[in-house]
């Protein structure tokens, strides 16, 4: 709580500040060119983006780097599974709810349990529409004091997501404070080095070995002029499948554009380009989907529950039995399978491998007669495996692991087989030992 709690305490008591309620949507656009550069948002890494040959694209609303002078975006991936990268993810939306009534505003809106959790820990959940279950945005929650949590959200959803909140709050009732941390910034430090590399960061007396996946600390930086950040969220996790950390900065704490510079910069001084480099959008849409992890806006959307997704797995017990979030009516029916009597889903979230060509978001799946049974939401060339590999949605009853199903890339029909993910196995640190 230390880390932020001078920002939350500028916020209303009560409620969030009212926005237009118009319902807006969010996709996340994958590394287009775009000439209208000069209107794009800059995060606090901008300048040192172009210092260090980034190749610079729009993505969620920012200019951000897709990928560096002098690394194709396989060896980006690559050296990220060898040793370590740092990404870049200051687009994505850090807020602070706090008040005494901020976790069961929490388990209102979301299927998850807030309550109960430990302090420093950290876990994904999604945000619902009240009458279909429909995922709005899906999200990382920390809990960082008795009666505060610190929310990280897509960038591309920031609009659609600020009306949903303002909604929201000013419906319950009271005694939430919401902030956003607008200019903050927040990194992601990726790899099997990643630890030992931010230990020597560190300027506080932290046990990072003890620091498991899905918990979070504060903790000091080191700056190479000798000096040391303000406290920084320090969480265990990411977006890649590796061992890693996000690093949050507060904007509203200190200079978030010259701190987050800075303390960048130190950290690669430190490591050497041999250990640890700049990575961009490409080799972290390659490294998310070897994973089998969603983009918001591709994979997960506003028609799409948490059980076609196959995230039934965060909704605990407490929640399927009490129920009382937004689209439970929907959603626990769902978890029960019409075989045992439930609704069970007309569709799943599967992977694929894919033969031929790769198979890009949109393209038709189809059974071996011929009949539609699904649409691809994302693919890439996998730089790990080298095969195709796709994500997408399938008819209940298509979706076993092996089942050999025809995806339509570019007029042609390519073998596809439904494939458990992730497609290459995570390396998380839990409980003391590094899972792979």
């Amino acid at each position: 709580m230390k880390g932020f709690a001078s920002a939350v305490r500028t916020a209303p008591r009560v409620r969030a500040r009212r926005v237009k309620p118009a319902l807006r949507t969010c996709q996340q656009v994958r590394c287009a060119s775009d000439a209208a550069g000069s209107e794009l948002k800059r995060t606090p890494l901008y300048d040192l983006h172009l210092a260090h040959g980034g190749k610079m694209v729009p993505f969620a609303g920012y200019s951000m780097p897709v990928q560096y002078a002098g690394a194709s975006l396989a060896e980006s991936h690559h050296f990220t599974r060898q040793h370590a990268s740092l990404f870049d993810v200051s687009h994505m939306v850090q807020h602070t709810f706090r008040g005494p009534a901020a976790a069961a505003f929490l388990e209102k809106v979301t299927p998850s349990a807030w309550s109960n959790m430990g302090h420093m820990q950290s876990k994904l959940t999604t945000f619902l529409w009240p009458d279909s279950g429909g995922i709005v945005d899906d999200s990382v929650i920390t809990r960082i004091g008795e009666d505060e949590y610190y929310v990280v959200t897509n960038g591309a959803c920031l609009d659609k997501d600020s009306d949903y909140l303002d909604r929201e709050l000013g419906s319950f009732g009271g005694g939430v404070e919401w902030t956003r941390l607008d200019g903050s910034g927040l990194v992601a430090l990726q790899g099997p080095k990643a630890v030992q590399l931010l230990k020597q960061a560190l300027a506080t007396d932290v046990d990072l070995d003890a620091l498991y996946f899905g918990n979070a600390v504060w903790a000091k930086l080191k700056l190479a002029d000798g000096s040391k950040t303000h406290p920084v969220l320090i969480s265990r996790g990411g977006y890649t499948g590796e061992d890693g950390f996000e690093i949050s900065l507060n904007g509203k704490l200190y200079p978030a554009l010259e701190t987050t510079s800075r303390a960048v910069e130190a950290l690669l001084k430190v490591a050497g380009p041999e250990s640890l480099r700049l990575a961009g959008l490409g080799a972290r849409d390659s490294l998310r989907l070897e994973a089998g992890m969603c983009l918001y806006g591709h994979d997960l959307d506003d028609t799409t529950t948490p059980v076609e997704a196959g995230l039934s797995w965060i909704i605990p017990p407490e929640r399927r039995k009490a129920g009382g979030f937004h689209g439970a009516d929907v959603i626990l029916p769902q978890l029960t399978p019409k075989s045992k009597g439930g609704r069970g889903v007309e569709r799943r979230r599967v992977g694929f491998v894919v033969e031929g060509a790769p198979a890009r978001e949109g393209a038709e799946v189809q059974s071996g007669d011929g009949q539609s049974v699904g649409r691809i939401t994302s693919g890439v060339p996998s730089p790990t495996l080298g095969r195709n590999i796709a994500m997408g949605y399938v008819r209940t009853g298509q979706h076993t692991a092996g089942t050999e199903l025809d995806i339509v890339v570019r007029g042609r029909k390519r073998k596809g087989v439904v494939t458990k993910m992730p497609f290459v196995p995570t390396r998380y640190v839990k409980a003391g030992v590094q899972a792979g």
